[in-house]
């Protein structure tokens, strides 16, 4: 009889316990694919790297060996078209992604699928969320916005040469920032790609923080030189509210941690950058996440490029300042419009 009233009074506590409303649930499942994200871009490949390196020293030794053989002789995929998996862009998980922040696409000019297109996504901020959800993934919509458009991003090269790491990047889509990638995708897949290209890089990645927009722009034209060599419009874009999402100690100019950072830059490719955003059980404690914060990335007006084999220094020039206008033009237009104020103005390096 006791054992009996002990189970209702325990079933009884139960059922008093508030059941998790659909608003909590979704949280959740909000938190979990951010969660899932950031680990997979900042563990992924050099957990498997080190997976690999153990393994080569016991009894499963020939599961390194044989991947290693693997990737010797798929060494060039990335740059040849990679290995999508369009399916991957549709899953769920991104919906509860775009979510969290949330994020938008905004269109204010229609791509033709007859052209090809290199868009430019500013500001690189520290992991480029606006760029990955809008050019990878599904979820904001972008088939339906530029229908007959394929779109892709870029990455770091380095990235490519981590094991496991490499196939999760080519499955979504992504390929290596290199001149060989971007000429296949532009060259030898008809008309209607979009290669998208985080132009500032690691080096705007040191300069990102709240409330100031800094791009590394003015010196970055080899993007332009590609876009004439293969005829392909230049289109600019501008992600709102990236620079929002983490905290970052932003070393001065001349400190001896921004020359550290330069140094690794140059040597590995990125910089290694000092930043916080919040915990993963409140948004109060400090974390590795990015805050919630809205972010709408507005894609602008394409700026025609004709097609020239061997473009000269004063013809990439022009076009470069073509761009550049018409980057300006896209910012002043939408920042009152997405978080910031009239006098916000755009810093270009």
């Amino acid at each position: 009889a006791g054992s009996r009233a002990s189970i209702k009074t325990a079933l009884r506590t139960l059922l008093a316990v508030p059941w998790p409303s659909q608003r909590d649930i979704g949280s959740a499942l909000q938190l979990l694919a951010v969660l899932q994200w950031v680990l997979s871009f900042l563990l992924l490949g050099t957990v498997s790297l080190l997976l690999l390196i153990y393994l080569l020293f016991t009894s499963l030794w020939l599961i390194p060996v044989l991947y290693l053989a693997w990737i010797i002789f798929d060494w060039d995929t990335p740059e040849k078209g990679g290995r999508r998996l369009s399916c991957l862009g549709q899953w769920t998980v991104w919906k509860h992604f775009r979510d969290y922040f949330p994020v938008k696409l905004v269109k204010t000019h229609d791509l033709s699928p007859s052209h090809n297109y290199i868009i430019g996504s500013h500001p690189h901020g520290i992991l480029c969320v606006g760029a990955f959800c809008n050019f990878i993934t599904g979820s904001t919509g972008f088939d339906e916005l530029f229908p007959g458009i394929r779109p892709c991003l870029t990455t770091l090269a380095g990235n490519f040469r981590l094991p496991v790491f490499r196939e999760y990047l080519m499955s979504g889509g992504l390929f290596p920032v290199t001149r060989r990638a971007i000429g296949y995708l532009l060259s030898q897949k008809g008309t209607g790609n979009a290669v998208a290209i985080v132009i500032g890089g690691a080096a705007e990645s040191l300069s990102c923080r709240p409330g100031i927009t800094t791009l590394i722009l003015k010196n970055r034209k080899g993007f332009v030189r590609m876009a004439l060599r293969h005829g392909a419009f230049l289109v600019p874009s501008f992600s709102f509210g990236e620079n929002d999402l983490f905290r970052q100690v932003v070393f001065e100019e001349g400190s001896w941690m921004r020359s550290i950072q330069r140094r690794f830059q140059k040597m590995i490719g990125f910089a290694p950058c000092l930043f916080y955003g919040r915990g993963l059980t409140s948004c109060r404690s400090r974390g590795f996440l990015p805050y919630a914060r809205p972010i709408t990335t507005v894609v602008g007006e394409p700026v025609a490029v004709p097609k020239v084999e061997n473009p000269s220094r004063e013809l990439v020039d022009r076009y470069h300042e073509l761009y550049i206008r018409a980057l300006l033009k896209l910012f002043n237009e939408n920042k009152a419009k997405y978080g910031l104020s009239e006098s916000d103005e755009l810093h270009i390096l």
